[in-house]
């Protein structure tokens, strides 16, 4: 007997309602370029906003100009689109992450940043290539972002070790044996040491002997 096939839920089409509007962005890292369209999916107005806090409040005040905001598809929630989602979710404005531009629209009007941004509040209409953005709010957030910093330590600190222990194996012989055999924290310890000395004395008064290694 076969086993039943589970199918993944499809992303329900978010709730549109009254007489509002949709607003769709398309992101970069100095301009973002916002499209508002009805409900009914006719293209009211675009126009091009700054990345600052002045400019996500110009944004959403421009959108407002048109009717209630029902919703907002934004893309790269994750990088250029992070500070305007979060702007908007806190003037409690449902936003929802777009992952892939509407590709029948842009051969039909062009690649321009206006499409896209079009195409963003569509695909929010139609309920298609949604996602529900992270918030990078609240302690989730916090441990990833602890769990970055240690990942980034633990790398660095990798390569700064191999790069000690390259060092050493090019180093005068008399340096290399006296290094030589070291456990990486004696290796690091002795490194600061001669670093101290090098610095104190210069280069050329060193001598492996004098060093105390």
């Amino acid at each position: 007997m076969r086993s039943p096939v589970l199918k993944h839920p499809r992303k329900s089409r978010p709730a549109l309602h009254g007489e509002g509007v949709i607003l769709g962005v398309d992101t970069h890292k100095d301009v973002h370029v916002a499209a508002i369209l009805t409900i009914a999916g006719v293209l009211l107005a675009t126009h091009s906003f700054p990345t600052t806090r002045d400019g996500y409040a110009a944004t959403l005040e421009w959108a407002h100009r048109f009717g209630d905001v029902n919703a907002a598809g934004i893309e790269c929630t994750g990088s250029s689109g992070s500070a305007l989602m979060k702007y908007l979710q806190t003037q409690n404005v449902t936003v929802f992450e777009v992952n892939q531009p509407d590709r029948a629209l842009r051969r039909k009007a062009g690649k321009t940043d206006a499409v896209d941004a079009e195409a963003a509040a569509r695909a929010v209409i139609a309920g298609r290539s949604l996602a529900t953005p992270k918030t990078g709010i609240g302690a989730a957030e916090d441990l990833r972002q602890m769990r970055l910093v240690k990942s980034s330590a633990v790398k660095a600190r990798t390569t700064a070790i191999n790069q000690l222990k390259g060092l050493v194996v090019g180093a005068e012989p008399a340096l290399r044996d006296q290094l030589r055999g070291l456990s990486t924290k004696a290796l690091s310890l002795n490194t600061v040491q001669l670093s101290i000395l090098v610095l104190r004395c210069g280069y050329g008064a060193y001598r492996v002997g004098e060093a105390g290694l």
